[in-house]
């Protein structure tokens, strides 16, 4: 086999295991369907063993195509980016783009001055933010359909790297009104039979308030579940009632609305950094963006009314 081919038929190999169908990969590679079925079937011939198995309409890895996906993805990759590296290398790197998953907290909290930041420095680089929640995140990373995603972890499964960069407190955030907002020396035992609103079950943060309440042998009692900081604070300060949210979502508005107090007594600080797939090329693109995570650029926020431990 010419080394030019193997290196067609390793790409054609590639696009099919990872969007799961000869059809897809054809139309991603602008070939037609009879070519990457022969470029597969080629490099079956060349290794001496069968890559996939077909089920219905979709293409699966056998255990040797999943090895061969391991070991020729990042040459395919590398290959790909090969103009771009050379660019990077002379410094000439502006144009192109770079794929960011992100839930919507960290894409409206978090990325904002982030991506002022790169646009500034690179403003021909193409910023696409998906905004998924953390387990469609994690999806787009193994199928290569984002560079890397932004937001915060507890459980990193084993094939995916995650390394923070900033941490935040958690808040207790109240109405002024609230009996709460009057207490002096507060304990995690006041807040357990209020209401919360939370997010819903299957993010992080739920989780972590979860396991917190279940450690101290406390109750405690959701009144209603919902998707964003934003809105938590809005229903918050209209008084239905309280939650628990990381600092970073709280701006000086909020402060005067809303009363704030420290609860990093019990619950954990949060950390957000970059998640990415092991083994996975990351293009110049993507890493010019993560070098510019600093963790100066947020410095955590003075927060009032601390409480006591119970």
């Amino acid at each position: 086999m010419y080394k030019g081919n193997l290196l067609k038929h390793l790409r054609a190999f590639c696009q099919t295991a990872r969007l799961g169908s000869v059809s897809a990969a054809a139309d991603a590679l602008y070939l037609s369907q009879p070519s990457v079925s022969q470029q597969i079937r080629a490099l079956e011939l060349e290794l001496g063993h069968q890559l996939f198995e077909r089920q219905g309409q979709k293409m699966h890895l056998t255990p040797a195509g999943k090895t061969l996906l391991e070991l020729g993805r990042p040459l395919v990759d590398q290959f790909d980016a090969l103009p771009d590296e050379f660019a990077r290398a002379f410094g000439r790197l502006d144009t192109g783009e770079v794929r960011i998953a992100a839930g919507e907290s960290t894409i409206l909290h978090l990325l904002p001055s982030l991506v002022q930041r790169f646009r500034q420095k690179h403003p021909g680089i193409f910023v696409h933010l998906h905004n998924v929640t953390g387990a469609d995140g994690l999806g787009m990373l193994r199928a290569d359909r984002v560079d890397f995603a932004v937001g915060s972890m507890i459980e990193v499964p084993d094939d995916i790297s995650y390394r923070p960069i900033y941490r935040f407190r958690p808040v207790l955030i109240a109405h002024r009104d609230h009996p709460l907002a009057r207490r002096g020396g507060l304990t995690l035992a006041d807040i357990s039979p209020y209401g919360l609103i939370l997010p819903p079950k299957r993010l992080t943060s739920y989780t972590l308030i979860d396991r917190v309440f279940q450690k101290h042998k406390l109750p405690f009692r959701v009144t209603m579940e919902v998707g964003g900081w934003e809105v938590i604070k809005r229903y918050v300060a209209g008084g239905m009632g309280i939650s628990i949210v990381t600092s970073i979502c709280l701006d000086d508005a909020d402060r005067d609305r809303l009363v704030t107090r420290d609860v990093s007594q019990w619950f954990p600080k949060r950390t957000y950094g970059v998640v990415t797939r092991k083994g996975a090329y990351l293009t110049p693109q993507a890493r010019r963006f993560i070098e510019l995570m600093s963790p100066e650029l947020f410095p955590e926020p003075d927060i009032g009314g601390g409480a006591e431990k119970s």
